[in-house]
């Protein structure tokens, strides 16, 4: 379904936060389970939950309501029409503003009014200020401990291969339903390759795999795309996605390049290939700099990796780039910082506490202070750094004292340079003088010898009226070509000793000042100019058993800084926290199957969708945690299961039990994002260029305004610049992100659009012609020779034999007379392009 917060209308959202544990039918609904989330949702703001009483009306308990404020009760039990809460909200007149309480949320509160207004439990005798979290709200799946269940029992004949198999095949019985059967070797080439490295297998590869007799051959190749260094290109987007990586600043119109925010997308390529821990893995990116001892210097290739991970805090938007810094710009920074983190990490919209409390998930507001408090001393918009201020440079000693000895000797050319110059420049001047009278002459040159600031008016005069003498090392060409041409091989010798020092490198970083940490405070109404009380660092109330929160210490006394952010790192990767766990296989299982267990990926609140796979999703968190964090052995553990072995192909009879796939029934076809098409076609052309790591290759406008990498490059598209303002356009067409702040799922679509871009792009054109090059220089000469050009086409395309009928199509489709230089290149690169245009070509199953 992919729905998103965005896509989804205000009455269908509050539809889903109140879909859990709603009162049954003929079941009287209770102020705890049913009404109190309304209420949340629309009135607790004026009516509880701030710091002053609207109305002195107190909505927060049953007993509240009932004793009313001003105008008397709020609600009488068991008279609805009598009931002004009921009255006001039926109306339209409360809430105030355009947002109301839809219909069937009000038909809810009547129906609780009448069945007299039910608590489910004694309430207390009073609460303290603000929103508590109650009972049922602790109740909600996402918060709750996480259990290693047991996987179903099973049977020799079931097919299940890993414990993944039980938990799916247990869910498709209770529909009546059984595992598809197992897709074939050339499918499963194909899908391993498509999601393991983003890159097509060749044709050798694929019959190589498909003739393997070896029991373990899958397994092998499993392995194999593993280890391979494509993998962590390929899964890299998937991490930098919600880490909401950019190579620019998203500083308005001018969006300015970040030069080196590349070191961070690399950083996550290389964990991912050396297979880092994942809690060693997000340590590193939320508190790295605190792992490097100071001062910063003579820095080893390890410690500047730990300092490059810390460019995850570094991705938000950054307003101040461009110059001006003011209090709402570097604010809503660490606002964009925290919902990265948040989105990301937990899996909630924390964000949205930033002004009052969560209207829908148990997050008071000063909840997201406490978590600002742990980032607060390394963003600190009481001192704010702009980027340019956050670089380290990775300059050693021994590259200061070789750029010094260069810099010496480059002076000592210049020196001579300079004396020659000097020369030059008298002999010219004294060669145009001779062309004066004696007497206007000597005034030229007592003029020109005066200091400029010391001349006369009489002499400035004379030298305006005769600028020819006024010669500089720039116009001596127009006087002496000779001794021009020989200042200008000198000025290039002394450039060429200056290019011999060591190019000066950076790192951006995400640091504190050390010693300085500023107070947070909970802002009124979330405006930075209204600060209010002081809060601590630590984890989210709700992360945690009742009166068990995790508070961060305000200080390590073992470091120069803070500690705030390593010790929250390590608190979410101990095994315990009830969301770091989900959130992260539930990502990973999205990208393995095209949807995820929640098919909202980061919110795992109220808001969000239910998991499809509430037990399978708990046996994953914990046995990733209990694994020692080991990301490849998750994939090894899902991409063996019969889950994802299966067959693609639909059942009309298996439909009615599971049409949308939600349970697992078949594999479900989706379509290659944007970086995986392009690179396919880069792959099957054969010009894609495998060059790992380094800066972006730039993007720019063409002249009829598309967006394309610089000079056709055909690298990787992870290693294609990421403008803000200017996202390629191929990709954007297939639903890359336009990353605003992140992107925690990307919403596939399809549109003319995309067809009229790969029928009529350039790019497509291009490729289309080099493979069939490739297939033309690699097809020898014969009798057969347009029939084995086709088949070799349909192997790189498709990674399949072509079909008779396919065949016999494709002869008569190449044999049309065709005009040009060259008909048999023109007509095999047309059909190259209807390859390169293809559901098959797009789509991975």
């Amino acid at each position: 379904m992919g729905l998103s917060m965005r896509k989804l209308g205000g009455t269908l959202l509050i539809l889903l936060a109140l879909a859990d544990g709603p009162a049954r039918a003929g079941e009287a609904p209770t102020f705890e389970r049913d009404v109190r989330p309304i209420l949340k949702a629309y009135c607790l703001d004026c009516h509880g939950g701030g710091e002053s009483l609207k109305g002195k009306l107190d909505l927060r308990l049953r007993r509240f309501a009932v004793k009313g404020g001003e105008g008397g009760p709020a609600v009488v039990p068991g008279k609805p029409g009598e009931s002004e809460l009921l009255s006001r909200v039926r109306d339209g007149a409360m809430p105030p503003g355009e947002k109301k309480v839809p219909a069937d949320r009000v038909a809810v509160l009547e129906r609780w009014i009448a069945a007299g207004a039910p608590a489910a439990r004694a309430e207390p005798e009073s609460l303290p200020p603000g929103i508590d979290i109650t009972p049922e709200e602790r109740a909600f799946w996402a918060f709750q401990p996480i259990r290693r269940p047991e996987p179903p029992p099973s049977g020799p004949k079931d097919r299940v291969r890993t414990p993944i198999d039980a938990f799916v095949l247990a869910r498709l019985r209770d529909r009546g339903l059984e595992f598809a059967p197992d897709a074939d070797r050339r499918t499963l080439i194909r899908r391993l390759h498509a999601d393991l490295t983003g890159l097509p297998p060749t044709p050798g590869e694929v019959e190589a795999f498909v003739a393997d007799p070896a029991p373990d051959a899958y397994e092998k190749l499993v392995d194999r795309l593993l280890d391979s260094p494509h993998y962590g290109e390929r899964w890299a987007r998937h991490w930098l996605d919600p880490a909401g990586y950019a190579d620019s600043e998203g500083d308005g119109p001018q969006d300015t390049p970040r030069a080196y925010a590349y070191k961070y997308r690399d950083y996550v390529i290389r964990a991912l290939n050396a297979d880092r821990p994942f809690d060693r893995f997000l340590i590193e990116q939320l508190a790295g700099d605190e792992l490097v001892p100071r001062p910063w210097t003579n820095l080893k290739p390890d410690q500047v990796e730990l300092l490059a991970a810390t460019g995850f805090l570094r991705n938000a938007p950054d307003g101040t780039a461009g110059g001006g810094v003011d209090g709402l710009t570097s604010n809503q920074v660490v606002y964009d910082t925290i919902k990265i983190v948040s989105s990301t990490v937990l899996g909630l919209t924390v964000a949205c506490a930033q002004c009052h409390d969560h209207r829908y998930d148990p997050i008071p507001q000063s909840d997201y202070f406490r978590l600002r408090a742990v980032f607060e001393p390394a963003l600190d918009p009481q001192h704010w750094r702009q980027p340019g201020q956050r670089l380290i440079s990775l300059y050693s000693d021994a590259d200061r004292t070789r750029a010094a000895a260069v810099e010496a000797q480059a002076q000592a050319i210049q020196k001579e340079v300079d004396a020659k110059t000097a020369r030059f420049l008298a002999a010219a001047t004294e060669k145009e003088l001779a062309k004066f009278p004696m007497d206007v002459r000597d005034r030229l040159r007592a003029a020109l010898d005066s200091p400029a600031d010391r001349r006369t008016p009489a002499q400035k005069a004379l030298l305006d009226s005769n600028p020819s003498v006024i010669i500089s090392a720039g116009v001596l060409y127009q006087y002496d070509q000779k001794a021009a041409d020989e200042l200008k091989k000198d000025a290039e010798r002394v450039a060429a000793k200056r290019a011999e020092k060591p190019p000066e490198d950076f790192v951006s970083v995400l640091d504190e000042v050390p010693g300085v940490a500023p107070e947070t405070r909970v802002f009124h109404r979330g405006d930075h100019r209204q600060p209010k009380s002081p809060v601590g660092p630590g984890d989210l109330t709700i992360a945690a058993a009742e009166g068990k929160r995790f508070e961060v210490p305000a200080d390590d006394p073992t470091l120069p800084t803070t500690g705030r952010r390593l010790a929250y790192a390590r608190h979410l990767v101990d095994g315990r926290h009830p969301l770091v766990g989900r959130v992260l296989m539930n990502r990973i299982w999205l990208h393995h199957f095209g949807r995820g267990i929640v098919e909202t990926p980061g919110d795992f609140g109220t808001l969000g969708l239910r998991p499809t796979h509430p037990e399978l999703l708990d046996w994953l968190a914990d046995e990733v945690a209990r694994g020692g964090w080991g990301l490849k052995r998750m994939h090894r553990l899902i991409v063996t299961s019969t889950t994802y072995r299966q067959t693609s192909r639909r059942d009309p009879s298996r439909d009615a039990a599971d049409g949308e796939g939600a349970l697992y029934g078949r594999y479900p076809v989706h379509r290659l994002d944007a970086e995986a098409l392009r690179d396919k076609v880069l792959a099957v052309s054969g010009r894609l260029d495998p060059t790992p790591f380094g800066a972006p290759v730039p993007v720019a406008e063409d002249t009829v305004g598309q967006v394309l990498p610089d000079k056709d490059s055909p690298r990787r598209s992870i290693y294609l610049q990421i403008r803000r303002t200017r996202p390629v356009s191929l990709l954007a067409a297939f639903d890359a992100p336009a990353l605003a702040v992140n992107c925690d799922r990307r919403q596939p679509s399809t549109s003319p659009q995309q067809a009229l871009m790969l029928m009529n792009s350039d790019f497509t054109l291009a490729h289309a012609r080099s493979m069939a090059q490739r297939l033309l220089s690699a097809t020898t000469a014969g009798p057969d020779r347009s029939r084995r050009l086709l088949a070799g086409a349909w192997a790189l395309a498709y990674q399949r034999p072509i079909s008779p009928e396919e065949l016999e199509a494709a002869v008569a489709f190449v044999a049309a007379p065709r005009e040009g230089k060259d008909p048999e290149l023109a007509a095999l690169t047309d059909l190259c392009q209807q390859l390169l245009c293809s559901n098959e070509f797009l789509y991975v199953d």
